[in-house]
C-alpha cells in the first residue's frame, strides 16, 4: 500500500465567528459530543469524525463553510426535533433522489454562525 494514499476525512473545519454560541448550537441543539475545546477551537465527535469549530487565525478562513450532511435515521422525527429546539431551517424534509429502492431525503439548516448544513436519510422503499 502506497503512504501518501488518502484513506478517509478525519476532520472537517467549520469557521465560527462566536465560537461559545457555536459550541452551544452543535452540544445542545445538533446533540454532538465536545471532546475539548480551547480558547479559539472546538473539537466535536461526530460518530468517528471529528469537526473542529474555529475561529478563523486569518480573514481568508473567515468564509462559510462546506454543506455538511448529517445522516439520520428518521428525517421528518429529526427535523422536528431540532425545529423544536430553535434550528433555523432553509427548507423542509423533502426528497432529492430516488436511485433503485433507495430516496435520498434533506432538509437544510443554517448553524449558528450562519453556515448551510443540512439533514440526510436514505431510505429503503
Amino acid at each position: 500500500m502506497e503512504t501518501n494514499t488518502i484513506q478517509k476525512v478525519g476532520q472537517i473545519g467549520v469557521p465560527v465567528k462566536n465560537l461559545d454560541h457555536a459550541i452551544s448550537f452543535y452540544k445542545d441543539k445538533l446533540g454532538l459530543t465536545l471532546l475539548f475545546n480551547t480558547d479559539n477551537m472546538a473539537f466535536f465527535d461526530c460518530n468517528g469524525l471529528r469537526l473542529l469549530l474555529s475561529l478563523p487565525e486569518k480573514e481568508e478562513f473567515a468564509y462559510s463553510s462546506s454543506v455538511i450532511y448529517f445522516q439520520v435515521e428518521d428525517i421528518k422525527k429529526s427535523y422536528e426535533d431540532l425545529v423544536s429546539k430553535g434550528v433555523t431551517f432553509i427548507d423542509e424534509p423533502h426528497l432529492v433522489a430516488k436511485m433503485g429502492q433507495t430516496e435520498t431525503w434533506m432538509a437544510f439548516f443554517h448553524d449558528s454562525e450562519k453556515n448551510t448544513h443540512a439533514l440526510m436519510s436514505e431510505i429503503q422503499v
